[in-house]
């Protein structure tokens, strides 16, 4: 699809302000990661540029990230930072294989409420990240809040780099709001003779191309029982922050991402990074923000912002080591506001407060754990609630045909949290002596609802009482024991669906 000549000039000039942003995070999280700043800086170019061409959410922006440089870091103090290349390579093949087998299309299955506390709780990470910019080294050694006139200047850049965003769109949208703060703000200190720390205070940028290098460690299953744990981890870390952010975007933009591709485009890209001496990362969804937010949703961005933050290594090094932190501040943080779902917080009093309960867990795990162990459990309190709610909508009507037969119409879901209300429905001492059930309202769903079906049939038995079950799927009919022989088979009317049982497999 061919872009117009005003596309063109918006994706470009937001991957530039991209380009500018992924700097200091680059650097910050390979200070994190106890690694060499280019180390980081070698990871944004080649993770943004390659998920850029062939990824599945075209204007999500890829990097290297806090979340997974949190994990790297024990790796490299332990075993250095040849053993972090190996592992970047592993969980690269890891996500590859994911995305052959096609399980991307399980991110779809997060519920709305892990979304949100997903969203809020980066939204916060972000903020917080952007914290330590106010601190400086002291003589001693140790880091310090700013305070005094250095703590006012950066209060104030801080400030009018955050009102020049939200104003500036008032006027006109030419020109991405981000990216005409931080040169404005750049101008300023630069021209006025205003002291403040910038991107050159947290290291040199300077480099070459990305040297292409095997990681040097001995091949052997002595080094892989040292990386797998930490790639397995990596990988489910950074596919579930990616997929996560494809799904946001989605919801944003109104459009439907790959996610089996965007698995695929994330593997190859940390390969490449391994083998490129970059420490791999995963989408960012600060950056991605900052795209969105500026219409810029086409592959072309990513590709402007990949190749613009090379040059900045190769060619612009001393330029955009001079630009204030501040700026770059006051971006992240205008990204954060608007990242987080405030109307989360205005609807708490009319959602269900299990729902409520899962969005400020999941913001919590987020902020004080990482990512996945958020995402899982999230998941796993929207499905126990989601069991409870279910379990209690287990119900049956009783009426007497003719012939003096007694019918049970049950109505629900029969699994493993209904089972025990089950049993509670039916009174075989005092029911007639033939009984039927019928489960034409009703569905079986794993072994559990087998098991309570095959103990009722038994209480009938051993009462002296006929029972009849109706409309069962052909699973049932296979798994059952001791009903086995009560079920009428009704081949047009019975219904076909399948259950949760090992024995099936």
């Amino acid at each position: 699809m061919s872009l117009s000549i005003a596309e063109i000039r918006n994706n470009t000039l937001s991957g530039l302000t991209v380009a500018l942003a992924l700097v200091p995070e680059a650097l910050a999280f390979a200070l994190v990661a106890h690694v060499n700043p280019l180390t980081g800086l070698y990871a944004a170019f080649v993770m943004c540029l390659v998920t850029a061409v062939f990824g599945g959410r075209p204007g999500m922006i890829s990097g290297a990230t806090g979340s997974m440089a949190v994990v790297m870091v024990s790796l490299v103090v332990a075993h250095g930072v040849e053993y972090l290349f190996a592992t970047v390579v592993l969980l690269g093949l890891m996500q590859l294989v994911f995305g052959a087998l096609k399980f991307g299309k399980f991110i779809r299955m997060v519920p709305h409420p892990v979304m949100l506390g997903f969203v809020n709780g980066l939204a916060i990470v972000i903020f917080l990240a952007q914290l330590h910019h106010f601190k400086e080294k002291g003589a001693d050694g140790a880091l310090h809040w700013l305070h005094g006139t250095p703590l006012l200047v950066m209060l104030g850049l801080v400030a009018l780099s955050m009102a020049i965003i939200y104003l500036l769109p008032k006027f006109t949208r030419a020109i991405p709001s981000a990216l005409a703060a931080i040169i404005a703000v750049a101008l300023l200190t630069q021209f006025g003779g205003i002291a403040t720390r910038t991107v050159g205070d947290l290291a040199s940028i300077k480099g070459g191309f990305p040297p292409f290098h095997i990681p040097d460690v001995p091949w052997n299953f002595a080094t892989l029982r040292i990386v797998f744990p930490y790639a397995l981890i990596l990988s489910i870390i950074g596919l579930t922050e990616s997929l996560l952010t494809l799904n946001l975007i989605d919801e944003m933009t109104e459009t439907r991402g790959q996610p089996n591709r965007e698995c695929m485009a994330q593997g190859a890209a940390n390969v490449l990074s391994g083998v490129f001496s970059g420490m791999g990362g995963c989408a960012m969804i600060g950056q991605s923000m900052i795209n969105v937010n500026a219409g810029a949703t086409r592959r072309l961005s990513g590709v402007v912002a990949g190749v613009a933050l090379l040059c900045f290594i190769l060619f612009a090094s001393d330029l955009i080591e001079r630009i204030p932190l501040a700026a770059l501040v006051g971006v992240m943080f205008v990204v954060s506001e608007k990242t987080f779902e405030w109307g989360s917080v205005r609807v708490f009093g009319k959602v269900p407060r299990a729902d409520a309960l899962v969005v400020v867990g999941v913001t919590a795990v987020t902020v004080f754990t990482d990512l996945a162990i958020a995402v899982i459990v999230g998941v796993v309190i929207s499905a126990l609630v989601f069991a409870w709610k279910h379990a209690k909508h287990i119900a049956v009507e009783t009426s007497t045909d003719r012939d003096g037969c007694k019918i049970y119409a049950l109505r629900g879901t029969l699994f493993f949290a209904s089972v025990s209300g089950f049993a509670d429905l039916f009174t075989p001492r005092e029911d007639p002596k033939d009984v039927v059930i019928e489960f034409k309202d009703a569905k079986v769903m794993d072994h559990s609802a087998i098991e309570a079906i095959d103990a009722l049939a038994e209480r009938y038995q051993k009462v002296g009482k006929r029972l009849h079950l109706r409309h069962l799927s052909p699973d049932c009919a296979e798994l059952l024991h001791k009903a086995r022989k009560m079920i009428e088979v009704n081949v047009l009317e019975d219904p076909k669906y399948h259950l949760a049982d090992d024995q099936l497999g």
